[in-house]
């Protein structure tokens, strides 16, 4: 079955997973397989005011809505492309005095695009609303609690002259946002913006060492015409060399996790059994639990109790980090390394997470050598368990590229980023907004490179008088999310 766009897919019958795509030609890695406008999505309630509702792009200055003074856009561009959507939502939240949450907002843009085009097949969709699951059937009680409040907010928020739905497809559209929606993230791929349905994306069915990757595009605003201005859309794109006939796969949750966590993860938030090869074998378990090697081994007892160690100072973290309180993070994972190095090896989890943290807060708090020399050895961590194109990987590099080009560390800094590039190259595509940032570090970086070769005295004055206009830009304060997870699902 195919449909405007999706010629180069198939859905069909997955043994024990139902629904599946499958690829109808072959694809390299990198290749886009197919890409999809919203079926329709929202800004988080906390950004509203921050973020284009449009394209979702984070900007300084917005317009705001005249009308129910709710809604914030890029410019005029994106405000008109935005009117087909927002128009009946303006004037309920006019009613209705306030905006409800976005889970409300979300489900009333999808029944009043149901109220415009009907609930049948839209537009280069696979699929209907209608089809989609919702797992309501599997909630457990304060999810249908959850649901019941939802439904009631909801009635109490949509207008009576709209087309009226009854509670249980009203319910239907609550349970497939729950788990259907997917994470929409700014342009920077850092952070959770808003949530979006995509009917095609829903299809592909998940594995943990999948062929394919999904990536947020934010559409292009050099571009004159406006369809392509706020052409908003996820695409998904190759991981790995795929034939015609093959299963696509994108992974619903983050590899790093042994397999028993993440099977755990998959059944409390997507209600299903995972059994992909990696489970099943418990593929990378080793690395990811590994003990130190060589003549002093740790005794398993030991290694056990260092790793409720650095579960127990991971909650303090993220309590610490919640608090704007950097430096006793800084603390706290200095006091945890100094007990997991004698005894967890490498490519240990426990190890890498607090490695990732102390390597992003330090370089938050410009103490760059140390956070360089972490973000190194959480790097070459990675590099063992992750797929080699995998896109959380390629922006932990990126990350670690910038780190060590700010410790004045030239040679590895322009390494990372050229292998970052690589990555990225695949999962997000030259014309991504990430991509083109790092394509203009990795000029810069070479560039820097060959000065430095030449007459290293030279290069640090050079670089001494550059910082002071700086141009690769200093980190974002950290967040207190690992980057957005591929469906938005409220743990």
């Amino acid at each position: 079955m195919t449909k405007g766009g999706m010629e180069s897919v198939e859905l069909f019958t997955s043994e024990g997973k139902g629904r599946g795509l499958k690829a109808q030609k072959e694809f390299l890695p990198g290749d886009v397989i197919f890409a999809e406008p919203a079926y329709a999505a929202v800004v988080f309630d906390s950004l509203t005011h921050v973020i284009c509702h449009t394209c979702f792009k984070r900007q300084e200055r917005l317009h705001r809505c005249g009308q129910c003074k709710f809604a914030y856009y890029c410019d005029r561009t994106c405000q008109r492309a935005a009117w087909l959507n927002h128009k009946n939502e303006c004037s309920a939240i006019k009613k209705h005095g306030k905006a409800p949450t976005e889970n409300i907002r979300l489900a009333a843009r999808i029944m009043w695009k149901i109220e415009r085009e009907g609930s049948g097949l839209a537009e280069g969709c696979l699929v209907s609303i209608d089809d989609l699951q919702n797992h309501v059937d599997s909630f457990g009680e304060e999810e249908k609690k959850e649901l019941r409040a939802d439904v009631e907010s909801f009635l109490e928020f949509w207008p009576s002259q709209s087309q009226q739905f009854g509670m249980q497809f009203i319910s239907h559209v609550f349970g497939v946002i729950s788990c259907n929606g997917f994470t929409l993230s700014d342009q920077r791929g850092l952070q959770a913006v808003g949530v979006g349905i995509f009917p095609n994306l829903c299809q592909a069915n998940h594995d943990c060492w999948p062929n394919c990757t999904v990536i947020f595009n934010n559409g292009n605003h050099e571009a004159v015409r406006s369809m392509f201005h706020t052409q908003m859309r996820i695409e998904l794109r190759a991981l790995s060399k795929i034939s015609p006939g093959d299963e696509l796969t994108v992974s619903y949750v983050d590899f790093l996790n042994v397999s028993e966590e993440r099977r755990k993860q998959l059944k409390r938030q997507y209600y299903f059994d995972c059994a992909c090869e990696h489970c099943k074998k418990q593929i990378k378990d080793d690395l990811m639990l590994a003990a130190k090697e060589g003549e002093s081994k740790p005794s398993a007892e030991l290694v056990k109790e260092v790793i409720q160690f650095s579960k127990d100072t991971q909650e303090k973290i993220n309590k610490a980090r919640m608090e704007g309180l950097y430096h006793e993070v800084v603390k706290l994972c200095r006091e945890c390394l100094k007990k997991q190095e004698p005894v967890l090896g490498d490519t240990n989890i426990y190890l890498l997470r607090i490695l990732s943290i102390a390597s992003e807060v330090l370089s938050y708090l410009q103490m760059f050598e140390e956070a360089a020399d972490y973000a190194k050895r959480m790097v070459d961590g990675y590099m063992k368990i992750y797929h080699p194109n995998n896109a959380q990987l390629g922006m932990a590099v990126m990350r670690a590229g910038v780190t060590h080009w700010h410790a004045g560390l030239i040679e590895a800094g322009h390494g990372l980023i050229c292998k970052a590039y690589a990555i990225l190259l695949i999962t997000h595509g030259p014309s991504h907004p990430i991509t083109k940032d790092l394509e203009v570090m990795r000029v810069q970086t070479e560039m820097e490179l060959r000065m430095f070769q030449q007459n290293e005295f030279m290069y640090y004055k050079m670089r001494e008088a550059a910082l002071k206009n700086q141009k690769i830009q200093v980190m974002p304060e950290p967040s207190n999310e690992t980057s957005p997870s591929l469906f938005h699902k409220k743990e």
